[in-house]
């Protein structure tokens, strides 16, 4: 029988009979503002199950390894059991929400190189931002997984920024996580969902993302069914 391992904002983690592998269940509880606010997106788990396997399977393809194994229905996937590295990787092509207030700029601004931001995951010290040496100080990830998580996150740019633009989305920034496999190496892990990226449309600027919740913009629900209709056709 499984067992619930953990239970995060967006996820439940089970157990299965094997101990190398895990089902993730994906939830419809919906947050912003680390956890400050939250509320509910009709069907978020089920769309967000359905987006993360269509990029897991494209970036598979394209050489990424990564740790679902297979969606197993609407709301759960098959996944190897990885432990979590706690650095969160944040890839940026335009300046948008927290970056464009930090660095006083419009948002929309176009970056002259994609940026690459490492984040501690702690929510109770509200996601700080760090660099390698903070890394390998405190034992977070060594030096050489965190190179591996940056070109990672830069080749995973490359495909998605050039997938998304052919289906008029244009890839603003999005956060990665990373884990540690059985045999001891660096794959991806988590989601790649309008959650964890931001999406506009190539000729509006129009949001399709968790900006259009964390900003009381509306129409969440049909901006989450549009990047899918994009991406499959449905």
């Amino acid at each position: 029988m499984a067992t619930m391992l953990y239970e995060g904002k967006a996820k439940k983690i089970f157990t299965t009979d094997n101990a190398n592998e895990i089902i993730v269940y994906y939830k419809d509880d919906a947050t912003a503002l680390n956890g400050l606010k939250k509320g509910t997106i009709i069907d978020k788990g089920i769309m967000n199950n359905t987006i993360t396997t269509f990029f897991f399977d494209l970036l598979g393809k394209n050489g990424i390894p990564h740790h679902q194994i297979k969606k197993l229905s609407e709301r759960e996937a098959l996944c190897k059991k990885v432990t979590i590295i706690p650095v969160e990787v944040v890839t940026r092509n335009v300046a948008a929400g927290s970056l464009a207030k930090k660095m006083g700029v419009e948002e929309g601004l176009v970056l002259k190189r994609p940026l690459v931001e490492f984040y501690y995951k702690n929510d109770d010290l509200g996601d700080p931002m760090i660099n390698a040496d903070y890394a390998e100080s405190f034992g977070f990830a060594t030096d050489a997984q965190i190179a591996q998580m940056k070109e990672y996150a830069l080749k995973i740019n490359d495909i998605l920024k050039a997938f998304l633009l052919e289906r008029k989305i244009q890839l603003i920034d999005f956060k990665l996580e990373f884990g540690v496999d059985s045999e001891g190496k660096v794959i991806l892990a988590d989601e790649i969902t309008p959650d964890t990226s931001r999406l506009w449309d190539l000729e509006t600027n129009e949001k399709l993302d968790k900006d259009r919740f964390r900003r009381d913009m509306g129409n969440v629900e049909e901006a989450y069914q549009e990047v899918i209709r994009r991406l499959i056709g449905k």
